[in-house]
């Protein structure tokens, strides 16, 4: 597959002490209307941890003794990987993807617990009968109860008639629900779900990743990969579930849920984020109130709006936005400067009355700063840099995520929400609740009362640490040193909302396009190769040169940002900046003599990078992070 090679090459006659894009110049989410109120004040939050099946020695059969789990319903191992979802109706128990190790052979009734199950965790300090906090509700299911279904159970949400669990691309059911002691592994069918993407409906469906219900129990959202352009891209979808007993065509033809009614939320026909004036083709335009969905990430607590990450409105800041399913309204949810990715919106009725979000956040760790710390700067380098910028946010397995509460406002001044897990000593390594060792993990979610949030940590380690790495490990201080751990925040001062009706939503999405099957995503639409002006909000102007060339044919002794992909995860960039910047955002962005190269996989996020790209804000200088850290 040919890599691409883009070059950007932006010369800024800016006046910079004024707004230079098309957004509001406060902090705040440009597109909020009406009184912005002040911050609101920290309110008291406490954490607590839940328990886990315990952790077996090693991963080997029969591992799992019963001198390591007396009740003998399963061990996980020390690395290996949990997820946490979100809530039961009932506000009392949480959803968790694990790993079983170590069980015995069949026909040992223990030999169930093995592999990646779903476990439900009990929050509120009580036990099922066998005398455990948690039980394993996938484990031991027939085979003729699971036909078809696959073993990815990722991304576990229950529905809110308790009787069914979204987990990875498959339907969890069990008539009674899932916290009666009396439940048995043959009450449970596990029903997969199929994208038809074929025209005559054959095969096993589309790949989908990172599945989201909607609060009507009725559709889904997802996203999908492509490699439309040599480089990993993303296009994310709707649809609603419709459960077929007896299907004739595809695969399985077995019971299962077909998605139907699939809208693709995008539209080449819409106004896009950065785009070519309509009559004026020398001119380019920035839009804020473009849809542009990268990821979806998810819905509000009313299904009204689709949550995701979008386009940047900022040159380097990547944010969470919201938009109406039906107008096509667009809110941004966060502003801060950092990388944010996860967010989950709390039910209406708030302290304020709104929808507060909790987000999963790198803000305070000084990790994006150097890309993103100079404010309000056109994102036009983002045609080229998004994908890299986006990954320097992880470093393999060390995350410098950490969940933060901000208010339906969001980011203003110098508000940028309450950090959820402040609480501790901090020492590196402690495991105290703030521990910063322990990074945080997707997805956060509220409880269905707006009381509670749940969210899951795993542990820095090798090669993260350790080693080569010139950051140390350390030694976890969970049960059996497990790196992994589950949390539950319990906001206080809070009083417990009702759970207002849901309207099942529509099948159509007005600003999307309907799927047709078989049929090739559209490419998303870009200013092509050219010279550009981009004139400022209120006064100025940038130029910018486009150029769109093959790898192989770098071009030299020009200001320039130019990516090209190795392969379809893996980008290079070549980055020379000299940016000097006046007014209340005053500072200055720029690279050493000989430019700022960075080479990154998008999905390993290692930072590897020769020379310097600085950014100086305020007084502080913001260094990118050492190589391997």
């Amino acid at each position: 597959m040919e890599s691409l090679l883009l070059y950007l090459w932006a010369l800024f006659n800016c006046l910079f002490g004024l707004p230079q894009v098309h957004q509001k110049p406060q902090t705040s989410p440009p597109l909020l209307q009406g009184h912005i109120p002040p911050p609101p004040a920290p309110e008291p939050i406490t954490v607590i941890e839940l328990p886990l099946p315990p952790v077996a020695p090693n991963n080997y059969e029969g591992s799992c003794s019963s001198e390591v789990n007396p009740a003998r319903t399963g061990c996980i191992g020390r690395t290996t990987q949990i997820q946490l979802g979100n809530f039961l109706p009932d506000n009392l128990h949480v959803l968790s993807m694990v790993h079983f190790v170590g069980a015995p052979a069949a026909p040992d009734p223990a030999s169930i617990f093995q592999g990646e199950q779903l476990i439900i965790i009990k929050i509120d300090g009580k036990f099922f009968a066998n005398g455990d906090s948690w039980r394993c509700i996938t484990c031991g299911v027939p085979d003729h109860n699971s036909v078809g279904a696959t073993s990815k159970l990722d991304y576990p949400q229950a529905f809110h008639d308790g009787r069914r669990i979204l987990a990875g691309a498959n339907i969890i059911q069990a008539a009674h629900g899932f916290t009666g002691d009396d439940l048995t592994p043959d009450q449970v069918h596990i029903i997969p779900i199929r994208w038809n993407t074929n025209v005559d409906g054959s095969g096993p469906g589309g790949s989908m990743r990172e599945l989201r219900l909607h609060p009507d129990d009725v559709h889904l959202g997802w996203s999908a990969f492509s490699f439309d352009t040599g480089s990993l891209g993303q296009y994310c979808y709707y649809g609603r579930l419709a459960f077929n007993p007896s299907p004739s065509s595809g695969l399985p033809l077995a019971p299962r849920y077909d998605l139907t009614s699939v809208n693709l939320l995008y539209d080449p026909a819409a106004s896009q984020p950065l785009a070519v004036h309509p009559t004026d083709p020398s001119r380019l335009l920035l839009n804020a109130s473009a849809i542009s969905v990268g990821e979806l990430r998810g819905f509000s607590a009313s299904g009204k709006e689709v949550t995701y990450v979008g386009s940047p409105s900022e040159s380097s800041n990547i944010d969470v936005f919201a938009a109406d399913l039906v107008t096509g309204a667009v809110r941004r949810l966060t502003s801060h400067p950092e990388y944010v990715d996860p967010v989950d919106l709390s039910p209406e009725g708030g302290p304020d009355g709104g929808a507060w979000a909790v987000v999963m956040d790198t803000r305070g760790t000084g990790r994006q700063m150097f890309l993103a710390g100079l404010r309000r700067v056109p994102p036009l380098t983002d045609l080229v840099t998004v994908a890299a910028v986006a990954s320097v946010r992880n470093n393999g397995y060390r995350r410098f995520f950490q969940p933060w509460l901000i208010d339906r406002h969001g980011d203003r001044g110098t508000y940028m929400g309450q950090k959820i897990n402040a609480a501790g000593d901090g020492i590196p390594g402690g495991g105290a609740i703030n521990d910063p060792e322990w990074n945080g993990m997707a997805d956060p979610k509220w409880s269905g009362d707006g009381t509670r949030i749940a969210y899951w940590q795993a542990l820095t380690r090798s090669p993260a640490c350790g080693c080569d790495n010139p950051l140390p490990c350390y030694e976890s201080t969970a049960q059996g040193g497990r790196t992994s751990r589950l949390m539950v925040a319990h906001l206080t001062s809070r009083r417990a909302v009702a759970r207002a009706a849901i309207e099942v939503a529509a099948d159509v999405v007005p600003w999307g396009t309907m799927y047709v099957p078989g049929a090739a995503a559209p490419k998303r639409l870009l200013p092509g190769p050219g010279a550009y002006t981009l004139f400022g909000r209120a006064a100025g102007w940038a130029n910018v040169t486009l150029a769109g060339k093959q790898i192989g044919s770098p071009i030299e002794g020009v200001k320039r940002v130019a990516a090209w992909y190795s392969s379809p995860t893996t980008v290079k960039v070549d980055w020379d900046s000299d940016l000097d910047q006046t007014g209340p955002d005053a500072g200055t962005k720029k690279t050493s003599p000989g430019g700022f190269h960075l080479r990154i996989d998008i999905l390993d996020n290692k930072f590897e990078a020769n020379g310097t790209l600085t950014t100086v804000v305020g007084g502080k200088t913001n260094l990118q992070p050492a190589n391997g850290t």
